[in-house]
């Protein structure tokens, strides 16, 4: 599912038209995306969490070439599935 048919289910469950469909989702996913910039937690009981992880600087390789590079620390968002989403998917 791309992020225009997600638009229209949106759209036709909660009886709204596409556009104000699509105001809302660019607005829920804004207010996801600064919360995790800011370094906060989302949890959505029964759907899920969103935190942001760090992963330490490490030294990798080159596997064309066999050399040695430093990969920088970085951030990266990680979802974990809650309860009834898992208990959905498994039913």
């Amino acid at each position: 599912m791309n992020k225009s048919e997600l638009i229209e289910k949106i759209a036709d469950k909660a009886g709204i038209t596409r556009a104000a469909a699509a105001t809302a989702l660019d607005a829920t996913l804004a207010s996801v995306s600064e919360a995790l910039v800011a370094g906060e937690a989302i949890a959505l009981v029964g759907f899920g969490t969103f935190k942001v992880s760090e992963r330490a600087a490490r030294t990798g390789k080159n596997p064309a070439t066999g050399a040695t590079l430093e990969i920088a620390a970085s951030k990266s968002a990680k979802f974990t599935a809650g309860k009834a989403l898992k208990d959905a998917l498994n039913a």
